[in-house]
């Protein structure tokens, strides 16, 4: 990736964006396949990541996920919301950074799961000719973000 940040810590908990469009657009689409996704098939083996089972019991886990499934489709919902709805802007609140967050974990949970990506895949090794490669870089892009947003949010060194 580039050497240039595209998130940064602000003033007053702010986080400041300097995506090019082309990027922003890139996140606004990939925040809409995920949203439908979510609402056509929560089911969808691609999304397994996002709710590792709670229990080994299955008669447990199926209690867990019938008492906790709607909520936490919820919470991804509005966060791929706020994602979409604040792209083009170049300051987030604490707030909605920390939605953004949510957002991109899911976003790379799920394109990884569906790249099989795993401990030993190293984008170094990638061949242009890998039918991959596009979605890979996708990911390590979107994982190059949430290091820059992990950064910006974390508390201040102490001096």
């Amino acid at each position: 990736m580039a050497e240039e940040l595209r998130i940064e810590r602000g003033a007053g908990g702010e986080v400041i964006l300097r995506l090019p469009s082309e990027e922003r657009f890139l996140l606004r689409r990939l925040a809409s396949e995920l949203r439908s996704q979510l609402e056509a098939a929560p089911d969808d083996p691609e999304l397994r990541r996002l709710s590792p089972p709670a229990y080994e019991d299955e008669e447990d886990q199926a209690a867990y996920r019938d008492l906790t499934a709607h909520e936490l489709l919820g919470g991804r919902l509005q966060a791929l919301d706020v994602l979409a709805e604040t792209v083009d802007s170049n300051r987030l609140s604490g707030e909605r950074a920390d939605a953004w967050l949510r957002a991109l974990n899911d976003l790379r949970l799920v394109l990884g799961t569906r790249l099989e990506v795993g401990e030993q895949t190293l984008l170094e090794d990638l061949h242009p000719d890998d039918p991959r490669a596009p979605d890979l870089v996708v990911y390590a892009y979107l994982s190059w973000l949430q290091e820059q947003l992990v950064e910006a949010l974390s508390p201040e060194p102490p001096t």
